[in-house]
């Protein structure tokens, strides 16, 4: 189940206590149920995946094709479609539904989405460059990047080049966040830390591809309780 991912909407950032005393900086993601629309056979395309559906769109919103492919599937109409490949289909069902339950044994996940977008932005902000000089005959442009090209060969600015542009507004993924803890009821799962993009971002959450051996905050509290309990002994 860990190979599939779900879809959430980022609702914004809290704090979690903990009885030592500790306060974690937590976001809060609303997350959306999958359902299976379509599995995908190795004979059929040369690989095998699941094809899952999230959120609620109303059928006027649809093309023509769309809905006559929900109507053969016999599911009602999702917003979003993703694939995921997995390494066998037998535990997949076309109409099966999962939730949080998925993370259930999971301690970190990967985190995919689309940062804050910041507009037209100069190359101090975007690409941290000190600037031109303050004084001594610097005219005007104090926040320049200063020369891009070159001579007459090559004659040309290089593509990639660090320059002032648009910034922000890209699909950006964070790895090995810890799970602070879900709710299962009201579908919401809290991560240690922040994520990219503003509030009801869309935001993808999968299992962490990196085999992790760190400890959890939890862990790492008992952890020290234990340590705390071991010199006692000695001393009696």
């Amino acid at each position: 189940m860990s190979e599939i991912a779900l879809i959430g909407k980022k609702i914004g950032m809290t704090r979690e206590f903990y009885k030592s005393g500790q306060s974690v900086p937590v976001t809060v993601v609303k997350m959306e149920k999958a359902r299976v629309i379509q599995i995908i056979q190795k004979e059929k395309r040369g690989y095998e995946a699941v094809q899952l559906g999230f959120g609620k769109i109303k059928s006027s919103k649809l093309s023509k094709a769309m809905k006559g492919f929900y109507t053969k599937k016999n599911t009602e109409s999702k917003k979003t479609l993703k694939e995921f490949r997995v390494k066998s289909t037998e535990n997949y069902k076309e109409g099966n539904e999962f939730g949080l339950e998925i993370f259930k044994e999971v301690k970190f996940v990967d985190v995919k989405s689309k940062t804050i977008g910041k507009g037209f932005a100069g190359p101090m902000k975007r690409h941290n460059f000190s600037g031109l000089r303050a004084t001594h005959g610097v005219s005007i442009s104090h926040r320049s990047h200063g020369s891009t090209g070159q001579r007459q060969d090559p004659g040309k600015v290089f593509k990639g080049k660090k320059m002032a542009g648009h910034m922000g507004d890209k699909i950006r993924t964070i790895q090995n966040i810890e799970i602070i803890k879900s709710d299962l009821e009201n579908n919401l799962l809290y991560l240690k830390g922040s994520i990219p993009g503003s509030k009801n971002t869309e935001v993808m959450v999968k299992k962490a591809v990196k085999n992790l051996k760190k400890l959890t905050i939890l862990e790492k509290i008992e952890a020290a309780e234990k340590a705390k309990k071991i010199p006692d002994k000695k001393k009696k």
